[in-house]
């Protein structure tokens, strides 16, 4: 079991082997997602900063599809799981963002823990068929597909560029900083 810090996020094995720490970093990275949008109704997940159009709201939303789409839909091969299959992307391209405030917190993060479930399960999945080099059942127009371990750390990537915008947003909102 993880140590969990003052925010509650599990904290990445400091000497694990390279999937437990890809493992560590990525659930580390979904808990601070977690904790900047913990406690906040539904005008909080609302708000927006500056120019931009994003919220809170719209970031839950938009790392679920992520994590349906990269994981169980890209990796394993899947259908697209509801609600996603049934989007018209090309006709609302940025759906998540924008539908995201017709929906409560609760159905918010219940969609987000939903994903971020069935992708724990999509990596088990796939990681006891092989290893981290393993290539998505779904590649890229080009032809190329990602392995595993590609996957893991763009998903990292892309909740730790998030987790940027989820930083000023919550400080919008309540001036909650930290991190």
């Amino acid at each position: 079991m993880s140590e969990l810090d003052e925010f509650g996020r599990p904290e990445p094995p400091a000497n694990g082997d390279e999937t437990a720490t890809l493992l560590g970093f990525l659930d580390y990275q979904r808990a601070t997602l977690a904790w900047k949008c913990r406690g906040l109704d539904a005008a909080g997940l609302r708000v927006t900063v500056a120019a931009s159009t994003m919220t809170l709201g719209g970031l839950l939303k938009h790392m679920a599809y992520v994590e349906d789409d990269w994981f169980t839909h890209d990796l394993l091969g899947r259908e697209k799981a509801s609600p996603w299959r049934e989007v018209d992307w090309k006709a609302q391209p940025d759906w998540e963002w924008e539908s995201a405030a017709d929906d409560s917190p609760e159905e918010l993060f219940a969609q987000w823990q939903e994903s971020v479930e069935r992708s724990r399960a999509a990596v088990a999945e796939a990681l006891d068929k092989g290893d981290l080099g393993q290539l998505a059942a779904r590649g890229w127009p080009d032809g190329r597909a990602p392995s595993l371990r590609w996957i893991l750390c763009h998903m990292i990537e892309e909740y730790a560029r998030h987790n940027g915008h989820a930083d000023l947003m919550r400080e919008a909102v309540d001036g909650e900083t930290g991190e």
